[in-house]
């Protein structure tokens, strides 16, 4: 089953002589329980593909549809619902909020949305990750890749269509981003959950099930990863 796909997204910035074309023409789909990389250069046009697919920001030309619904046919209020209801974002700086202790954290965009928390989801959510010592912490008390963990717990709580995580292991040392792609890819294959990453790491690229790779605003390629890169599958 399809849970995104793109066709012709094109995003245009200036005009005349300053013209650039951030994106041109990105057609791609991605399948439900899929685990993409999406790999490329600073300047590829990786991160604003990102924010397309986000709804965060709106494309020249072309359309973004996630879950069936075509996302930029919405205005910025239903966007907004939908954005929180249908797609979770891990950020590389976290984005946790400093004054809401881990679980607060975790529910966060259910109570934002007037949801009802499904504890035994969040419950297992937690036992995955390895968080359930930490609920009470603040954000500050935890390390970076605990944050990062905390982070992945957010946005898989509202069971979201898919989840974009952007650098999420650019401010982790060697070992930690290892570790948390590992949960990543845990947490993609337990909770069927798409998960699309951009990342210019080669190697935390290979943990994904298919490495798109786009340059200068066009994807070149899209392949499965190595199998020998993933320990899972050895």
């Amino acid at each position: 089953m399809t849970i995104l796909s793109t066709t012709n997204l094109t995003k245009t910035y200036g005009k005349g002589v300053q013209e650039v074309h951030a994106l041109a023409g990105v057609s791609l789909s991605v399948e439900k329980g899929e685990f993409i990389a999406v790999v490329g250069t600073s300047g590829s046009g990786k991160s604003t593909l990102l924010h397309m697919l986000g709804g965060i920001d709106r494309p020249t030309a072309g359309n973004v549809i996630i879950d069936g619904k075509d996302i930029f046919t919405l205005k910025e209020e239903a966007l907004t619902i939908f954005r929180r209801r249908k797609i979770g974002f891990v950020f590389q700086h976290y984005n946790l909020v400093p004054v809401l202790n881990v679980y607060e954290n975790i529910v966060l965009p259910i109570r934002l949305d007037g949801g009802t928390i499904d504890k035994p989801y969040i419950q297992s959510i937690i036992e995955t990750l390895g968080l359930n010592d930490k609920l009470k912490n603040l954000p500050n008390n935890l390390s970076g890749g605990q944050q990062q963990r905390v982070a992945i717990a957010r946005a898989l709580a509202a069971k979201p269509a898919i989840i974009l995580a952007d650098e999420p292991t650019g401010n982790l040392d060697g070992k930690t981003s290892q570790d948390v792609l590992g949960l990543l890819k845990i947490t993609s294959r337990k909770f069927s959950q798409t998960i699309v990453m951009i990342t210019h790491n080669e190697e935390i690229a290979q943990l994904a099930d298919r490495i798109i790779r786009i340059e200068d605003g066009s994807i070149i390629n899209g392949k499965e990863a190595d199998d020998h890169a993933d320990p899972s599958r050895q």
